[in-house]
């Protein structure tokens, strides 16, 4: 190669890499090149509080309105171009369940808070009023915005003292689901209920229209049976598991029409654990994430979703298949209320002469447990007052045996509301039942007489 040939050539390598030095600044799609975010201050050249905003979107034009169970959604007011909000943290009583009543912290007279509900594009004003007797904030979980908006007390602001009201006001760069809590004195606050869902639906082509769409708020809390108020200086001991602070049987359904696009946003807020979510009767999409949407290529379908602390997941399905369907977390003891953790495991034990002897002191003592726990659900035994029983809520075959994270999606054909709809009717000869003596002796089932099989015996 001659020299003059080499310069050429070392002349278009640098002239390349040029090229890519000033795509890869435009954010253009390079390969190895991280682009920035859409809407930073790096991607647009401009701060991020000084970004133009769009038009304030709305309901039913621009997206269909989250429905959250047992819950509300903060109203707005359109303001010169800005949505306004207004929280108002505060302490609130919540019925978890029938008669069971919590002494929590929350926004606006509930926990969660109220769902806050925009679009991407939209500038909002979210005004914070502290009622509580202590200093707090808000963190905006997974939100692209501002620094100083980001909500960490002594890091991006001044914490929020008793009885004043902050204002943070940022434009929504993104679209999803996500979340909003405290980040000061972040045990106490948010393990007494400081938790809420931010949804920002996509402005124009993006996720597709849903038919219905959920919000459900998964958290877990310590409270000792015949108290009213959780026990956040043990994070490790949870006894009640809940969606949207509600165990069954208080939590309300979910209820959409039969050939609906169904969305439910599941959002992780509990101190501890991951919770793995398993719908009844489908096969779902994980479609986002609270990093944004899953393209559609790599979605993929599951049964059950696992939804990390501190993260959101979306499901979509469609619901083609009527009946009542159980929605339940698929850890066994958080579908458990309060009364049945720490239980002694009596299983297979004879109390006949134990019991007899105890009652002689205490006339209507009962070991519980010998047989199992099924029959919890439907012994009607009292509790400590203001306390739960382990599982149990009428069901239309009798007790439904779950608690804490359960509850029911419900589809129905030619519904005309989204009111509970009461129990699914069957169709003759779908209802497991009863087999008969005839029906197995034709199809040559012997039924074993002994209830103890030894392993690896016949």
């Amino acid at each position: 190669m001659s020299r003059r040939e080499m310069m050429i050539r070392g002349a278009a390598v640098a002239g390349g890499l040029a090229l890519l030095r000033a795509r890869a600044a435009r954010g253009a799609d390079v390969p190895g090149v991280e682009r920035p975010r859409k809407g930073t201050a790096a991607e647009t050249g401009t701060p991020s509080g000084e970004q133009t905003a769009a038009p304030p979107g709305e309901p039913g034009r621009d997206y269909t309105p989250v429905v959250v169970p047992d819950g509300t959604t903060l109203p707005w007011k359109a303001l010169n171009g800005v949505k306004v909000y207004h929280l108002v943290a505060e302490r609130v009583r919540r019925e978890f369940a029938p008669g069971f009543v919590v002494e929590c912290w929350g926004y606006n007279g509930q926990t969660p808070g109220p769902l806050i509900e925009a679009v991407e594009g939209d500038r909002v004003r979210i005004y914070v009023t502290n009622r509580l007797p202590e200093p707090t904030s808000v963190h905006w979980h997974g939100i692209t915005l501002p620094n100083g908006m980001d909500g960490v007390s002594g890091l991006n602001q001044r914490a929020i003292p008793p009885g004043k009201t902050f204002k943070y006001e940022f434009t929504l760069r993104q679209s999803g689901t996500f979340m909003y809590h405290p980040h000061f004195d972040e045990m106490v606050q948010i393990g007494m209920g400081m938790q809420g869902v931010f949804v920002m639906h996509p402005r124009g082509a993006g996720a597709p229209r849903v038919d219905r769409d959920f919000a459900i708020m998964l958290n877990e809390w310590t409270i000792k049976p015949g108290t009213n108020k959780s026990d956040t200086t043990e994070p490790s001991d949870f006894n009640v598991l809940t969606f949207n602070s509600k165990v069954f049987p208080g939590t309300g359904p979910l209820v959409a029409k039969l050939g609906q696009r169904v969305r439910i946003r599941l959002a992780n807020l509990s101190a501890l654990d991951h919770h793995p979510i398993h719908l009844h009767g489908y096969q779902f999409r994980i479609a986002a994430t609270d990093g944004g949407r899953i393209a559609e290529q790599g979605q993929w379908p599951e049964t059950t979703v696992v939804v990390p602390v501190g993260s959101t997941r979306d499901i979509e399905f469609v619901a083609d298949q009527p009946g009542d369907w159980a929605l339940h977390c698929h850890m066994t003891h958080h579908t458990m209320n309060q009364m049945g953790h720490r239980v002694p495991i009596m299983l297979g034990v004879n109390t006949d002469d134990l019991d007899a002897k105890v009652r002689q002191l205490l006339p209507d003592y009962m070991t519980m447990g010998s047989t199992g726990m099924g029959e919890m659900a439907q012994m009607g035994m009292a509790v400590p007052r203001n306390s739960i029983p382990m599982v149990g809520g009428k069901g239309p075959f009798g007790p439904i045996d779950m608690g804490g994270m359960f509850t029911v999606l419900k589809v129905r054909d030619g519904i005309t509301s989204f009111d509970d709809p009461g129990w699914y009717e069957h169709p003759v000869g779908t209802v497991a039942e009863l087999a008969k003596a005839d029906e197995l002796r034709a199809d040559g089932i012997r039924v074993p007489t002994s209830t103890t099989r030894t392993g690896g015996t016949r």
